[in-house]
């Protein structure tokens, strides 16, 4: 019983992982891989439910069926996150117009576009930075090395067009 109950477990996370990156990749647009994860996505499930209702008056199956679900939501989450599909905006606020910072972003390679802006203590450099999704822990930690009080919001653009990324978007 106990190497039905961790079939069960593994059959579980296994789909729901599959499940979760199925619904992102469809939502960012790759319904190609959609599909094919979707194939195995469903047999994986069939396989898992039989297992299931083969015990379904054993209440053990159901809880370690359950807790499954719960695993693979937070597996597939994180394969989400190491994947890391698409872009990020970053929206950028100095209280110092005269940094540097656009300048160097773009010397390691972002796109920047940057203008003064004006706020309640006077003016303020805004700018806003397009990254690949992967690469925003590591935009994000550069903003607040070279300026800590630095005001930042993050975006997630649905469609992209034209620019400095016109190249590599459409990949």
């Amino acid at each position: 019983m106990l190497t039905t109950l961790a079939t069960i477990l593994i059959i579980q996370i296994i789909y729901v992982s599959f499940f979760t990156l199925r619904m992102i990749f469809t939502l960012k647009g790759q319904r190609y891989l959609a599909a094919a994860l979707s194939t195995v996505e469903i047999t994986v499930y069939v396989l898992g439910l039989n297992m299931v209702l083969k015990y379904v008056n054993q209440p053990l199956s159901l809880a370690v069926y359950a807790l499954g679900y719960g695993l693979g939501v937070l597996t597939g989450s994180w394969l989400e996150g190491k994947i890391a599909l698409g872009y990020i905006t970053m929206k950028v606020i100095l209280n110092d117009p005269e940094s540097n910072m656009a300048n160097h972003l773009r010397d390691l390679g972002y796109g920047v576009t940057a203008w003064v802006g004006s706020g309640r203590d006077g003016d303020r450099l805004v700018f806003e930075v397009l990254a690949k999704r992967k690469n925003q822990k590591k935009l994000y930690q550069s903003i607040l090395d070279m300026d800590p009080k630095a005001f930042i919001v993050i975006t997630e653009p649905i469609q992209l067009h034209g620019g400095f990324w016109a190249k590599g978007s459409k990949r």
